[in-house]
């Protein structure tokens, strides 16, 4: 299983269309443990970009704090799991919680 999380300076950018990052974490379904972490850098914000650059790389579910409804759909689409309203953590720290079934997302922080 893939995760992707929007990053600013190591922590979740809670404005997903506008981070500087990505950290791509790589989780063994069965043992629920990270195998494999990498940061890349995110491409330019238009609309429609991030949803195919995530799943061309194979991305499987995006926690963020906010995204608006148009990108939650075009990710859906493409059968990634959107999880919103997590807070401004560590990438490992919240995929920790989230395949542990223990992270608390809240509302989604985004307005369109």
């Amino acid at each position: 299983m893939k995760i992707a999380i929007p990053t600013a300076e190591g922590k979740l950018n809670l404005h997903f269309g506008h981070c500087k990052a990505f950290s791509l974490i790589d989780v063994d379904p069965t043992t629920k443990k990270i195998v494999r972490t990498e940061e890349i850098p995110a491409p330019r914000h238009e609309p429609g970009v991030l949803p195919r650059f995530l799943g061309e790389l194979g991305v499987d579910v995006i926690i963020a704090g906010g995204m608006g409804m148009s990108a939650q759909n075009l990710f859906s689409a493409q059968g990634i799991e959107v999880v919103i309203g997590a807070p401004s953590k560590a990438p490992h720290e919240l995929v920790t919680e989230y395949v542990s079934g223990t992270l608390i997302s809240g509302d989604n922080v985004c307005d369109h």
